[in-house]
């Protein structure tokens, strides 16, 4: 039995991925004593996200309320990534470029037309394209693509360069890295109290925020009473290398629906172009696929038919944290003590922002601010009622 006394903290953030990370930073900036535990930090589903600020052309039926948190959240990232520069000296990848939707046959056209009236209903800026307007954004789209919607505010963030200068900022403001998982939650008093991490440390922690993505309800000693109702969704991608000249391969994220199957295309400054995802419910499973790296090609090269010359530099799988409402689980939950940031599903990075600001605002005051509250951890609870945390 470890008899060693337990570290103690004002917060213990239980992953280090975007969400964790900027949930921490946020943290020790409002003054609180804050940790991390993760043995990876920077390391998950950030390694495979394609880092696309999409608010308007994520928007989906039905998810209407989530729309003003992304939107929220999106207004936020220019200000959020400079402040995250000069935190951390490094860049983060952020890029203002804007996204093409396409469609490349009659039916991907009334499909694009019926989400812009959507777009349109929801107050959104975007502007239909004809198929040669397209094309004269875009010289490398194929010659086959019908028309588009032109989305000049949804930009993008390169999540890896986003995890790392997340990992320095922490560093700086103070917040210790547990190189180590969280293995269980202790509680005392029907109160949570901190983790206990796989090597034996003990974390004790006014607040403890379970940030680790789709497993962030499998940390043993949770109560049955904490409901994480979060499930993983896997999405593989791919990353191919552009050539280096004066006309950029693509200047611009290109999305579109062929055959039903969404694939979308984003451009690095680095020359790097992300090609992505597939949608599979195969639990945890993140083996790259034979099927699933065909599909995306295939689907790429309708788009953009000069894209099977570029060399393939890596392809890898990855797990999003999906709600049941596709909408993120944030603040308090049914014990005391205890928080929750996961369920970003698709719009991780997105949500970054808001979320960091969301979290901070509830570990210090115990209420999360007045745009995050439809999206607390406790509206899928049975018996949902307030309680002090």
């Amino acid at each position: 039995m470890d008899t060693r006394a337990p570290t103690a903290y004002d917060a213990v953030v239980v992953g280090g991925g975007v969400i964790g990370l900027v949930t921490a930073w946020r943290a020790a900036g409002r003054g609180l004593r804050t940790a991390v535990a993760d043995a990876r930090p920077g390391g998950g589903a950030a390694l495979v996200a394609a880092g696309m600020l999409a608010a308007v052309t994520e928007l989906h039926h039905g998810e209407e309320a989530l729309l003003d948190l992304n939107l929220a959240s999106a207004a936020r990232w220019p200000a959020f990534a400079a402040e995250l520069v000069d935190a951390a000296g490094a860049d983060v990848g952020h890029r203002a470029r804007g996204t093409l939707q396409v469609a490349l046959d009659a039916d991907d056209r009334a499909q694009l037309r019926e989400l812009r009236l959507l777009q349109e209903r929801c107050g959104l800026d975007t502007q239909w394209l004809t198929g040669r307007e397209c094309r004269r954004l875009e010289p490398m789209l194929a010659p086959g693509v019908r028309g588009g919607v032109r989305v000049d505010g949804d930009h993008q963030a390169d999540p890896r360069l986003l995890v790392a200068a997340l990992l320095t900022a922490c560093e700086r403001a103070g917040v210790a890295l547990h190189r180590s998982d969280a293995a269980r939650l202790t509680v005392s008093g029907d109160r949570a109290t901190g983790v206990v991490l796989a090597d034996g440390t003990r974390l004790a922690a006014e607040r403890t925020v379970l940030a680790g993505g789709c497993r962030s309800g499998d940390l043993a000693g949770l109560p049955p009473e904490v409901a994480v109702p979060v499930r993983p969704v896997k999405g593989q991608v791919l990353r191919l290398r552009m050539p280096d000249t004066r006309q950029p391969f693509l200047s611009r994220t290109v999305r579109a629906v062929v055959r039903g199957e969404q694939v979308y295309l984003v451009p690095r400054r680095s020359g790097e172009l992300v090609l992505g995802a597939t949608v599979e419910e195969r639990g945890m499973d993140t083996e790259v696929t034979a099927g699933g790296v065909y599909g995306l090609l295939r689907d790429a090269h309708e788009l953009l038919p000069g894209l099977t010359e570029l060399p393939l530099a890596e392809a890898r799988a990855g797990l999003r944290p999906v709600s049941p409402d596709n909408a993120p689980l944030l603040g308090p939950t049914a014990l005391p003590g205890l928080h929750l940031a996961t369920g970003h599903g698709r719009n991780g990075v997105l949500l970054a922002p808001v979320t960091g600001d969301a979290l901070a605002e509830a570990l210090t005051t115990g209420e999360l601010p007045a745009e995050a509250r439809p999206f607390g951890a406790r509206r899928f609870d049975h018996d949902h009622r307030e309680v002090p945390v």
